[in-house]
């Protein structure tokens, strides 16, 4: 999720563990904690794209990392605060950072949560950014901190905030298998062959899903708008897996395959090599359109053999494009 959600899941968090001891000291920790895991961020700026695409969430957003980080920086804190508690510090610590992972989850991206292990959970439910999420969430969190460290109303204003947000993730899992159902019956109902369907939520919201539909041969994207009155319609894409068949057995492009779980196209554009991943979905809305948000140029050194990817730049147009058509679209087809 984005750096404002985990701080306050974070404050939230700490303010239910050791809130009624330290007062906004522990919001103040618990928000700093929710942060830490995203330090995994500063990676691209050392290895390769593949590489930190690799390292992003991964070992700082598994267990693993919890139980070893969170009673060295309990002892570190307990240093030199009021409250010398080392337990105390440390279990708000493990809370706050282990949510983090558990919240991420949730997203298309997903979390290493049980690294080393190679198994990247994506329950693919809610968008990285979610107002509906986030700022009821902020509310009770501000409404807790002008409270009295010990009063009652400090408690149920937290305990509110924490009920609502865990309630509206739990409520995702519902709109997602609703909206699954119905790309299911739309594509039945076209009679449209596939191998496997993938579905998401679209941008900021969860009322516009989208999905990816794998064929033989291409994918078929379409939305589903829960105030759409006409049918569902699909845009094809062909995979182009034969454009890479002779850099299938480079290491880098494995990994590349692996981290987008297969769900990839390539394009060729004045003599260059695209590669897709369709798990984000696209740029626009528009049909037709390949404009993806994750496109990386296979930059390939004839002399070696050896293959870099580069991110392809996304500017301020293709975003504010992007949430007009939203806008548009989650109203209804």
């Amino acid at each position: 999720m984005d750096s404002l959600t985990q701080i306050v899941l974070g404050a939230a968090v700490g303010e239910a563990v050791l809130g009624r001891k330290v007062g906004n000291r522990a919001m103040l920790y618990g928000a700093i904690a929710g942060t830490i895991p995203d330090l995994d961020i500063f990676s691209s700026y050392f290895t390769d794209t593949v590489t930190a695409l690799e390292i992003h969430r991964g070992f700082t957003h598994s267990i693993l990392f919890s139980i070893i980080f969170a009673p060295i920086l309990g002892w570190l804190v307990s240093r030199y605060e009021k409250y010398k508690s080392i337990k105390g510090w440390s279990w708000l610590f493990f809370w706050a950072f282990v949510t983090h992972p558990i919240l991420d989850a949730h997203t298309t991206w997903g979390t290493q949560l049980f690294w080393p292990l190679d198994l990247r959970l994506a329950f693919k439910t809610i968008f990285v950014v979610d107002p509906l999420y986030t700022l009821p969430f902020l509310a009770f969190l501000i409404l807790t901190m002008f409270q009295k460290r010990t009063s009652e109303k400090r408690q149920f204003y937290n305990r509110t905030g924490l009920l609502i947000s865990t309630a509206y993730l739990a409520l995702t899992f519902i709109l997602k298998w609703s909206a699954f159902t119905k790309f299911e019956n739309a594509l039945e109902e076209q009679n449209l062959s596939y191998l496997q369907i993938d579905t998401r939520p679209s941008p900021l919201n969860t009322i516009l899903w989208s999905a990816n539909v794998e064929t033989e041969h291409a994918y078929l994207l379409g939305n589903y708008s829960y105030f759409d009155t006409q049918p569902i319609s699909f845009v094809s894409y062909p995979k182009n897996h034969e454009l890479i068949s002779d850099l299938l057995s480079n290491d880098k492009m494995q990994r590349m395959i692996h981290i987008s779980k297969g769900w990839y196209t390539i394009t060729q554009e004045d003599g260059k090599l695209y590669y897709n991943d369709l798990r984000f979905g696209l740029l626009s809305l528009e049909p037709g359109s390949e404009s993806f948000v994750f496109q990386f140029l296979i930059d390939k050194d004839d002399e070696t053999g050896n293959i870099s990817f580069i991110e392809q730049p996304k500017g301020s147009r293709d975003a504010k494009k992007l949430m007009s058509e939203l806008w548009t679209r989650v109203k209804g087809n």
